[in-house]
């Protein structure tokens, strides 16, 4: 087990303040973004990171560097800390304004989305990510003893929470991960 564990979601963008849902469209940090990792920066510099693994979309890998920014931290894309597929609902705008949209129970009642719908990732393909990223990294004896920053997404982060504390699928939301905050998991 590692010595310290955190996770972090990326700063804003222009799909944020839009209400849109983006999923593993690769929407930059826009310049709101840009200065909350601006401000994680002078609030973490002395918090001690072996080492980050950030998502490879460029709206966590540009948080990652600048929250890192002039320190000696290694910054470790990993494909399996991409935010939720939301396929076809990508682009999607105020979708809880949309009476009867079926991504909204992803949202709304998760332990009620069973069924993927448009093209949208199952929670059974995210945890698969997820357990493997659990296994091979917070798990693996070549991380003991490592204070390792994820820096990912909202729903990934969400899930990734779940599933490490072991929480029920209703829990979903629980943890509230705010953009560009420190959360310490272990």
């Amino acid at each position: 087990m590692n010595d310290m564990l955190y996770i972090m979601r990326h700063g804003k963008t222009e799909w944020n303040e839009l209400h849109k849902l983006q999923g593993r469209t690769d929407i930059p940090l826009n310049e709101n973004g840009r200065s909350m990792a601006k401000a994680a920066h002078d609030e973490y510099m002395n918090i001690h990171f072996d080492l980050c693994f950030t998502s490879p979309l460029k709206r966590a890998t540009e948080t990652a560097e600048i929250v890192l920014r002039g320190r000696d931290i290694p910054i470790i894309t990993d494909d399996r800390l991409a935010e939720m597929s939301f396929g076809a609902y990508e682009g999607l705008e105020n979708s809880f304004q949309i009476p009867d949209c079926p991504i909204n129970a992803l949202f709304k009642d998760p332990a009620s989305y069973t069924e993927s719908v448009g093209g949208v990732e199952s929670f059974e393909e995210l945890f698969a990510r997820i357990d493997s990223f659990l296994s091979d990294v917070v798990l693996a004896d070549a991380y003991l003893r490592k204070d390792i920053l994820i820096v990912g997404h909202g729903a990934f982060n969400s899930a990734f929470i779940c599933r490490l504390k072991q929480l029920p699928i209703s829990a979903l939301w629980s943890s509230g991960v705010e953009q560009c905050k420190l959360l310490r998991l272990l």
